[in-house]
């Protein structure tokens, strides 16, 4: 087995040394990387490039590590034992399996994406460290010793909020997906918009990469009036290229935009918002 990427997934020269080195070495591929840089596409195309199945585990603030394993219902299987339901004799009715015993349990290798781990608490993936290791786990309701009939690929994808402990890392295959550069871009939108003009893509990026750099504009847009208004920002400040803006021109070109609302007193509280607004991006008026 040997991955590539496929027509729908640009895969980095390092991003498929760490991928296959995962595969052969039967160790969990743990990704780490900005929001949207293709960490949970990179299981599905995967899975779908080596031909087989897909189980997604997809990590909440409130995951626990069991749930994982397996879920024992042990409030359903009361309620019916007063019943006289005869369900109740069998435990096994009362048990749901969880994404790592399903994959466990699969008939053919499969691909386990765990996905947002650092979502969970800073003790789930210690929670995990035995079953990801040794491909085995113990059901204490049945007196059951479940082993991975295949060992699966797994893939775990974090957002790096918050740091990973040391004995789970040293168990995974690490890599970091990079933002792509201007050059990469090209090449994944081409993948998804391939009649896109050239011109075009050349001078959306060109802007894109631009607001990028704009650190300050990270930190200080907070709320989703500030990005209704950055167009109008940005034409202003892009005639400064950065420097301090005089205040006299914020609100003339301000005046001149909050015009269209129409009546005086709209337009006044829209250049009150707009001078803050500038406030916010630049950080100081002159």
């Amino acid at each position: 087995m040997h991955f590539e990427g496929t027509d729908q997934y640009v895969a980095t020269d390092d991003l498929q040394m760490a991928v296959n080195a995962a595969i052969t070495l039967q160790r969990p591929l743990l990704v780490k990387g900005e929001p949207g840089t293709g960490k949970t596409m990179l299981a599905e195309e995967l899975a779908a490039a080596l031909g087989k199945p897909l189980l997604r585990w997809h990590v909440k603030s409130t995951t626990k590590a069991q749930q994982g394993l397996y879920d024992y219902d042990a409030v359903s299987r009361l309620r019916d034992s007063q019943l006289g339901d005869d369900r109740v004799h069998d435990i096994n009715n009362y048990i749901r399996q969880g994404m790592l015993w399903q994959a466990f349990d699969a008939d053919e290798q499969v691909v386990l994406l765990i996905d947002e781990i650092d979502k969970a608490d800073i003790e789930f993936p210690n929670d995990l460290l035995v079953e990801l290791d040794k491909m085995e786990f113990f059901v204490y309701e049945t007196g059951e010793r479940v082993q991975a009939k295949h060992r699966p690929i797994i893939i775990i994808t974090s957002n790096n909020e918050k740091e990973l402990p040391d004995a789970f890392l040293r168990r995974c295959i690490f890599h970091f997906i990079d933002f792509p550069d201007k050059d990469l871009m090209q090449r994944i939108v081409a993948v998804h918009h391939p009649n896109l003009e050239a011109k075009l893509l050349d001078h959306v990026l060109l802007k894109f990469y631009w607001l990028r750099e704009q650190t300050e504009l990270r930190k200080k847009l907070k709320n989703a009036y500030t990005y209704r208004r950055l167009p109008f920002g940005w034409r202003l400040l892009g005639k400064t290229q950065g420097d301090p803006v005089e205040k006299a021109h914020v609100e003339k070109v301000a005046r001149e935009w909050a015009a269209r609302k129409g009546d005086e007193a709209t337009v006044g509280r829209e250049i009150e918002k707009v001078t803050q607004t500038i406030l916010d991006l630049q950080g100081q008026l002159v």
